[in-house]
């Protein structure tokens, strides 16, 4: 089994390095890539080359090309769609989130297995109510087309997780901790990224409005597809 860990960023060098730093001390070994999403015009691109080349591990950067996608989850989209295809399964991660546990990248795609689904840990905030860091098997993303609802632009994102996995195998495991370092959770200072996403009352309600759509409108018929497709 193979895991490609993605990880869009933005302006945050040094949490990329803390990321890897982590992934590399607790991950299976051989098991797991880590691949950080990079917007091609990120004024700080020659600082996550310089600080992540310092890391062991499988660490690999993507950036996004010019005129191509913006926002958490149409560059999730964008690497997912290019990613799905070399590895079994298909995980994401924000750069303030922290792997604790040993092994948790193996532990949670052995809680999914053979059956397609999806897999999450306790981020010691959201915990067992929202998937905030998320593993899923890569036939799902194959099979639908993007790992995010595509109207999506940050939020709700992980609303949709567990709707996924509710609709195919959704496996919560309490004791493997993938910590969630959020200011809603007290644990980082706010900045500009999250000024202009998680913690931006417009965005929420924009975002929260497109959500409803499109699960209203569009997902009974991708899951439709997707029951179909899956054995």
């Amino acid at each position: 089994m193979t895991l490609g860990l993605l990880v869009p960023t933005r302006g945050r060098p040094a949490n990329a390095a803390r990321l890897a730093r982590a992934v590399a001390a607790t991950a299976s070994p051989g098991f797991t890539t880590l691949i950080f999403v990079i917007d091609h015009d990120d004024p700080l691109m020659s600082a996550y080359v310089s600080e992540l080349r310092a890391v062991p591990g499988s660490t690999r950067l993507m950036v996004t090309e010019p005129g191509g996608p913006e926002r958490m989850g149409p560059v999730l989209n964008w690497a997912a769609a290019r990613k799905a295809g070399d590895y079994d399964f298909l995980g994401f991660m924000g750069d303030d989130h922290l792997p604790v546990t040993q092994q948790w990248d193996e532990r949670l795609c052995a809680a999914i297995g053979d059956r397609p689904g999806v897999a999450y840990g306790n981020d010691l905030h959201q915990s067992a109510a929202l998937p905030t860091a998320v593993i899923m098997s890569a036939v799902l993303v194959r099979t639908l087309g993007y790992m995010s609802p595509p109207p999506l632009v940050h939020l709700w994102i992980d609303d949709f997780w567990r709707v996924l996995g509710e609709a195919t195998r959704l496996a919560y495991l309490p004791d493997v901790v993938v910590e969630h370092l959020h200011p809603s959770a007290g644990k980082a200072p706010s900045d500009p990224g999250y000024a202009s996403s998680g913690c931006n009352a417009e965005l929420m309600a924009d975002d929260g409005w497109r959500w409803r759509q499109w699960r209203r409108e569009i997902w009974p018929g991708d899951l439709a597809r997707l029951r179909e497709a899956l054995p």
